[in-house]
């Protein structure tokens, strides 16, 4: 899912600039890519099935469905789930604009829930209350690589016979009491060049459902009947026909051939970004009014895609924008996730069904991510928190 990520440094600047993120391609990626290139066959075939097959054995899940993007996947599983006008679907606004704006363009109605004021993620008492008649669809958000506390949330979606869906662009590598996110239920993964994996743009559901499986395949690719690929015509069988109509998301293999490659190196990337962590909250318990995101209170493995802070003004002396503005001046670059949605232009402008958000706009006006990804040292992280420190210092009477 996209970033607000803070400009380069200025020329004068005596070190490199540190993005906020940054993939990690080796040469076995590059190497993948190339021989996709050089094979004569670069769209939708062995290599985004075996990319298929390897999140399979990842996850443990039953059905992996590779696609264009997240956000595809969760068109196509809206479409596959008849979701449209008159519908409700609960999720936060504290997440990436993406998913409200797909249930807006179906015709259905966004129906906003607090979060967590530490862990930004929403809670079931609160989707429990947003319930009605209308709603026909829940869908939370896995946080910065945490994970939701899914059993009691799974258990209110039941009662009220209503599909869960688990937005998990956060969550590649992230496990719930021991089991890996994805496993069980739906979830939709990301793919997008800041995740933990990436085939530089590219998503993958996962489900337990046969039926939801075969509809999200289909729907895919023009609502085609037949999937599979040949190589000797260079395209699908002439036999196969339209069952409904569908979507143009199905992923080329010299995209999914960079996610094979990824996935093989994922827990030693992930490995990395918790040893980031870790020195981040180390040195962060030194620093006064910027806080790290609170740590669910249930049994998980965090896949940590993001580090977040909170910067609070009235401790600091300065701003979270010009915090920003000012680590960007010392060489370092900043993400802010999320800016929350219903304090978007179209948003403030439409009625939208939200209940009371406290925690999201207080953090939505004071949230910032520090750079976190692979290829960055433990110096790096000690030089993001000494630009912090000197900022806050300039910034004190």
């Amino acid at each position: 899912m996209p970033i607000a990520e803070v400009g380069r440094l200025p020329e004068a600047s005596p070190q490199p600039f540190l993005p906020f993120s940054k993939p990690s391609i080796t040469a076995d990626d590059i190497a993948a890519v190339s021989a996709v290139l050089e094979s004569g066959w670069i769209t939708t075939g062995a290599r985004c099935a075996e990319l298929e097959q390897q999140f399979k054995a990842f996850t443990g899940c039953a059905h992996a469905i590779a696609l264009t993007s997240a956000t595809a996947g969760m068109h196509v599983l809206l479409h596959a789930l008849g979701i449209g006008p008159g519908d409700e679907v609960i999720t936060p606004s504290m997440t990436w604009v993406s998913t409200v704006n797909l249930i807006s363009l179906c015709g259905a109605t966004p129906v906003f829930v607090d979060v967590d004021r530490d862990t930004l993620m929403v809670t079931p008492e609160r989707v429990k209350s947003a319930l009605t008649e209308r709603t026909k669809l829940v869908i939370p958000v896995h946080f910065a690589g945490a994970t939701l506390d899914l059993e009691p949330l799974r258990a209110v979606a039941r009662e009220h016979g209503v599909p869960l869906i688990e937005d998990a662009a956060h969550a590649a590598g992230a496990r719930y009491r021991g089991t890996p996110i994805g496993r069980d239920g739906t979830a939709v993964f990301s793919l997008h060049p800041i995740k933990n994996l990436t085939t530089g743009e590219g998503g993958v559901v996962c489900t337990d459902s046969e039926d939801l499986a075969a509809r999200v395949r289909m729907l895919r690719f023009h609502g085609l009947g037949a999937d599979a690929y040949q190589r000797e015509t260079q395209g699908r069988a002439p036999q196969a026909e339209v069952i409904e109509p569908g979507y143009k998301y199905n992923l080329p293999d010299m995209n999914a051939a960079l996610g094979v490659s990824q996935l093989r190196r994922l827990g030693a990337m992930n490995d990395k970004r918790a040893a980031l962590a870790r020195r981040y909250h180390e040195l962060l318990r030194l620093v006064e009014g910027v806080v790290p995101l609170g740590l669910p209170a249930h049994p998980m493995t965090h896949a940590w895609h993001l580090f977040v802070v909170r910067v609070n003004a009235e401790q600091t002396g300065v701003g979270r924008d010009d915090f920003m503005a000012r680590l960007k001046a010392r060489g370092i670059g900043t993400g802010l996730h999320f800016r929350a949605v219903h304090t978007h232009k179209y948003y403030r402008e439409r009625s939208t069904l939200r209940h009371a958000l406290p925690n999201t706009d207080w953090n939505s006006a004071h949230i910032c991510s520090l750079p976190l990804f692979p290829d960055m040292s433990t110096g790096d992280v000690d030089r993001v928190v000494e630009a912090i420190s000197a900022v806050l210092s300039a910034s004190r009477p």
